[in-house]
Parts: C-alpha cells; structure tokens; sequence
C-alpha cells in the first residue's frame, strides 16, 4: 500500500502539471494581446512568444518522460507483486505438503505404538500361560511323587505281609510245600506268557519299524515332489533375463499350513536372479504345500534352490 501510494501521489501531481500546461498553451494561443502596431517593437514581441512555447514543448516532453518513468516504475512494481504473491502461494503449498507429510508420519508412529503394545500384552499373556503350564508339571510332579511313595509303602506293608505268611507257612510244612509248587507252577506260567508277549512285542515293533522306514520313504518322495512344485511355481513367475543363464540362487521361505509365504529371505546367489526369485514368491505369495502333517513339518521351513531354465 506504501508503494501504490509513492507512485500515485507524482501520478496525480504530473497529471496536474500537464492540465496546467495545456491551459497556459491555450490561454497564449487564444487570450495573447496582439501587438500594437509600432515601428521596430513588433519583432521582440514575436521572439518572446516563440520562446515562451518552445519552454512550454520542452517542458511537455520532460512530464511525459516523468510519466513514461512512473508507468515503468508502477509496472515494475506490480511484477514483482506478483512475483511475490507466486512465491508466497509456492511456499503455502510447500508447507501445507509438509503438514501433511507430518501427519502421516504421526499416524504411522500411532500404528507403530499400537503393534509395539499389542505385541506386549501378547507376550504378557504367553509368560502368563507358560507359568500355568509350568505350575500344572510341578503339580503333576508332586502328584507322583505322592503316588510313588504311598505304592513303596504299599509294597512294605505287603513284604512285611508276606513274611507274615511265611511265618504261618513254617507252622505248616506241607501247606508250604503246596505253595511252593503252586507258586512254581504260576512262574513257570507267568515266564512263558512273559516270553509270548515278549516275542508279539517284536513282532509289533518289527512290523511298526518297517512301516516307519516305508513312511519315511513316502514322505521324502511327497517333500521332493512338492519342492518341485513350489519351483516350477516359481518358475512361472520369476522375469528371466538372460544375464540369468547358468546362475542360481537359495531363497528360504516359512509356509503357514495352507502354503501362504509368511517369512522369506535370500540366502545366496547371483543378486539379479535373487532379486526377481523373491519378487516372484512375494508376488505368488502361496505356494504348494501338503496336507499331510510330518510332509508339512518337512516343508515349512525350506531352503529353495532356483535355476533358471532357457530353451
């Protein structure tokens, strides 16, 4: 406002000057007393008048170059008003790209402190579960141990029973005798019924280790055969280049039971083929995976090895 005022003050006063001047021009053109007709005065009259208008000229160019230079001055003035008003928009905008950068970063922060809290209360709760569990053993511990000492004294009151007995027997020779036999006879029983379950025992575990041998053989072919699948899934999507021929890279993945990758990480290998093997699992994000729990247990945590394969 200053400014338009320094400007506008000389505007007025050389509009003023040059009203004045076109009324001086008009008043010596129009209202000038002719010269009386006298004998060697008329020519200094006439020099005078000429002389009058030249100043007036003069004078009307100088204000004209006067407002030429305010209309510079006034033109450059609102250039750089608007100059001004551009930068001061620009930094407006700037800023208000760094508030909202700001608030995204503080929202990101309130995630951040949510997942940091939600993932203490849950370690909170698993000591809390593992106490339990841990005060359950050591119940069951004393638990037994009860058991274990009143089954000891069990067994000394029934020693201290059979010596009793035995004692009774001295009094009764023969009735011994026939104990004796009698009682022969059941371990003789009880030795070969011990020896038959003795020998159906390793039958069973014969028979129990020949089918853990054929299983394991089952589940090293289904753990080779969906390795192959998860490959040549991979395969599928991984963006071949052929810098990539004769290269290979390990990528190790953790599988969920229903085959989602929730952890992944390269283990070596050239770095572009690396690259895109681990952009092409991120981006299948599931990958073949068995039912079968011991060839899942065997699947879930697995070391990928991936050659590229040209035609």
């Amino acid at each position: 406002m200053a400014m338009r005022s320094d400007i506008t003050i000389p505007l007025i006063i050389s509009a003023g000057i040059h009203i004045g001047v076109i009324v001086i021009v008009a008043m010596g053109v129009d209202f000038s007393e002719k010269p009386k007709p006298q004998v060697q005065a008329s020519a200094p009259a006439v020099q005078a008048v000429v002389v009058d208008q030249s100043k007036v000229a003069q004078h009307v160019e100088r204000l004209k170059a006067e407002k030429k230079e305010a209309e510079r001055k006034e033109k450059a003035r609102q250039d750089e008003a608007n100059r001004q008003v551009r930068e001061a928009r620009k930094e407006r905008e700037r800023e208000q790209a760094r508030i909202k950068q700001l608030e995204q970063e503080r929202k990101q922060k309130e995630v951040e402190t949510k997942n940091a809290a939600d993932a203490a209360k849950a370690a909170q709760l698993k000591q809390k579960q593992e106490k339990e569990k841990a005060a359950k053993a050591e119940a069951d511990r004393k638990q037994k141990e009860k058991e274990r000492k009143a089954s000891e004294e069990a067994a000394r009151k029934a020693a201290e029973k059979r010596k009793a007995e035995e004692a009774a027997a001295k009094k009764a020779e023969e009735e011994r005798k026939r104990k004796a036999e009698a009682e022969r006879k059941r371990k003789a029983e009880e030795e070969a019924r011990r020896q038959q379950e003795q020998m159906m025992q390793d039958a069973l575990a014969a028979e129990q280790a020949s089918l853990s041998q054929t299983r394991n053989k089952q589940v090293t072919s289904e753990v080779s055969r969906y390795t192959s699948m998860i490959v040549a899934t991979i395969s599928r999507n991984v963006q071949q280049e052929e810098s990539m021929r004769g290269k290979s890279c390990t990528v190790w993945v953790r599988l969920a039971k229903d085959g989602f990758v929730t952890s992944s990480r390269i283990v070596e290998g050239d770095p572009v083929l690396c690259r895109a093997t681990q952009s092409a699992i991120q981006k299948v994000q599931r990958l073949p995976v068995s039912s079968e729990p011991d060839v899942y247990d065997k699947l879930k945590e697995l070391n990928i090895i991936y050659r590229p394969k040209f035609n």
